[in-house]
């Protein structure tokens, strides 16, 4: 299949084949009935119950515990993972081919950045917030059907650096989704000072000092790692300046442009605190949005007809047969 072919897919267990006297003899590793939606509807109920833990805690007035948030966040990110994983050799490249797997790829990036640097931040809710982030991101594409209608192979082609691009991408937007809830966080700290209200479930949100760091520093990763994809792409646009499709780019660029602005501003002190967090809230939600004209970029255009056996043979036959001898002509 070329590159970006569109082709039904059969998303299920792998198996290895042994060639056993002329036949070849398979064995799944997997449990039969489990495809990549099943792993990733087990990955969904895994958030949505970290979610519900949070969610039940704060009602009774307790912090939650952040040994089994982070199991629970483990948990679904490592069926998630499997899923991912198994779509990807489905489709033979990073499954990034269409809006479900984009909203599949940015909640993993989400969590797995928790799961890797969450934790030194010490703020007990980010754990909450995550999982209720990758629950709606995750519940959301499995949801809704036309997202996933249409699998799509070889989105990348051979190209690597196309794949790299995309992967850093679209993980710089998972950075920016756990920016929005540490901004979200701010935002609640901030009001619950100003109105004076500090007790209840508001005593759980740590200072707004150490969220106002941690929204920096996540911000200049996001920034840091969208820099990264667009310099990856670069290397093979620049080149082939024809293959670059222009709504893409320039909602990426754009996405880009509104989040270094900001850093810059922020970083200069032109920009305050509670006026960042706002945009960032914000910009995700355009961020999200911004996956449209990225996902339509990558239809690929009507294959050529393709003959049929009988059809083939027909049409190859003149060239393949000899010729029919004339019918002799009679004497006089």
């Amino acid at each position: 299949m070329g590159t970006g072919e569109i082709a039904p897919i059969l998303y299920g267990h792998p198996q290895s084949c042994v060639p056993a006297s002329g036949q070849a003899r398979c064995s799944a590793h997997m449990p039969p009935n489990l495809s990549d939606r099943h792993w990733l509807w087990l990955a969904a109920a895994c958030y949505l119950a970290g979610f519900a833990l949070g969610t039940v805690s704060l009602l009774r007035g307790r912090r939650h515990s952040r040994a089994a948030m982070f199991a629970t966040l483990a948990t679904g990110f490592a069926l998630q993972t499997l899923g991912l994983a198994l779509r990807g050799r489905a489709v033979k490249g990073c499954p990034l081919g269409n809006t479900f797997e984009l909203f599949q790829f940015t909640a993993w990036s989400s969590a797995s950045l928790f799961l890797v640097v969450g934790t030194t931040f010490r703020v007990s809710l980010l754990g909450y917030f995550t999982a209720m982030l990758a629950a709606v991101l995750t519940g959301l594409s499995l949801a809704v059907g036309p997202w996933d209608a249409t699998q799509r192979v070889h989105v990348f082609g051979t190209n690597p650096w196309i794949e790299l691009h995309a992967a850093l991408a679209v993980f710089s937007y998972g950075v920016f989704g756990l920016l929005a809830l540490t901004s979200a966080m701010f935002l609640l700290r901030h009001y619950s000072l100003k109105s004076k209200h500090v007790g209840g479930w508001f005593s759980f949100l740590p200072s707004i000092l150490d969220l106002d760091h941690i929204g920096v520093r996540l911000l200049g990763a996001g920034v840091a790692l969208l820099t990264a994809s667009l310099a990856v792409g670069a290397v093979y646009w620049l080149p082939h300046p024809e293959t670059v499709n222009v709504a893409k780019l320039l909602a990426t660029l754009v996405v880009w442009l509104a989040y270094a602005v900001a850093l810059g501003l922020r970083l200069g002190g032109a920009l305050p605190s509670r006026r960042l967090a706002w945009i960032c809230v914000v910009l995700f939600g355009a961020a999200l949005l911004s996956l449209a004209p990225v996902n339509s970029s990558r239809h690929s255009p009507t294959p050529p007809a393709t003959l049929t056996a009988p059809a083939a043979a027909t049409a190859i036959a003149p060239a393949t047969m000899p010729p029919t001898p004339a019918p002799p002509v009679a004497k006089p």
